[in-house]
């Protein structure tokens, strides 16, 4: 039953609660906008006065992702639990795009690549299911 749960909803998770923070808790408008552009810290690069700033936003979509590339590894089984977990993620990317349209914490460019990558699932999943069922099926005559 693991495997029917959609990855993605643990990077949407982290940015709901910081969304939700700046919604509910009377802060400026622009609170998960400055909070996912807050940079955590710097790393100097190779090239000379070069430093690399890594904000909150950053390492959402780093960890989405990582939890992108396990949900298109697990887009490959065709079985029950592998159309529980397409669906699930079909509402996950409802819930997101409903989110980023009408809730102004998640009109940010971090929560859109997180939605974009909530329906590259979706596509990948109903997609790869559709080839391997097409292949499954036996011509024979």
């Amino acid at each position: 039953m693991v495997t029917a749960f959609p990855l993605l909803v643990l990077p949407w998770l982290v940015y709901n609660v910081l969304g939700l923070f700046s919604l509910f808790g009377g802060a400026d408008a622009n609170a998960a906008y400055n909070a996912t552009t807050q940079v955590l810290f710097n790393m100097p690069m190779p090239s000379p006065g070069t430093h690399w700033a890594v904000s909150t936003g950053d390492i959402i979509l780093f960890g989405a992702l990582i939890c992108l590339f396990f949900e298109l590894l697990k887009s490959t089984q065709s079985d029950k639990v592998a159309i529980i977990n397409h669906s699930l993620s079909m509402v996950l990317f409802i819930v997101c795009l409903v989110e980023f349209l009408l809730f102004r914490p998640f009109a940010t460019s971090t929560f859109f690549l997180l939605t974009s990558m909530t329906l590259m699932d979706v596509l990948a999943g109903f997609i790869v299911t559709a080839i391997s069922a097409r292949k499954d099926i036996d011509f024979g005559g």
